[in-house]
């Protein structure tokens, strides 16, 4: 399956060539609502072909023994599972176009990076949260509360340097 992304561990679908983003709160506030549509279409993406997947296989093992109906339902479900894959990874693109990383696809957690003490950061996001309120370090797995000062900071990055 193109850009799978289940149980991926963090960072795991940065691109070695992609644009640096260091975001800071605000910002990343600001574009939850456009990220929650593209992280809904991910999610849609990995059920169609965890529910296709299983119906292919039996398909493609029984391949030389099917009849013409079975063939065609074979060419459709085929057909259903390329789109979605296709679907999902213009999902993914879409997140990496914005500087965002998938930190697990599977539950549809997502990194927005920033800076904290100058080390690299995520502000992190998952399907069915309400905005944002974890945080942690690149190399770390650990969710961490955004603490309250972060939220008065307005558009000051974490580092003290406008973001």
């Amino acid at each position: 399956m193109n850009g799978s992304t289940g149980n991926a561990a963090f960072n795991a679908y940065e691109r070695p060539n992609r644009r640096e983003v260091a975001l800071n709160l605000v910002t990343a506030r600001r574009m939850l609502p456009l990220v929650q549509r593209i992280v809904a279409d991910l999610l849609a993406c990995h059920q169609a072909i965890a529910r296709l997947q299983p119906e292919i296989g039996r398909l493609d093992r029984q391949r030389h023994d099917l009849r013409w109906p079975e063939r065609q339902r074979r060419y459709a479900v085929r057909e259903e599972m390329n789109t979605a894959d296709r679907k999902l990874q213009e999902a993914l693109d879409e997140l990496d176009e914005l500087g965002l990383a998938v930190l697990d696809g599977d539950v549809g957690r997502i990194g927005f990076p920033t800076i904290v003490n100058d080390r690299r950061a995520y502000f992190s996001w998952r399907m069915g949260e309400e905005g944002l309120r974890s945080w942690h370090f690149a190399e770390e797995v650990v969710l961490r509360p955004i603490p309250p000062a972060w939220h008065k900071a307005g558009d000051i990055s974490l580092s003290g340097k406008i973001g």
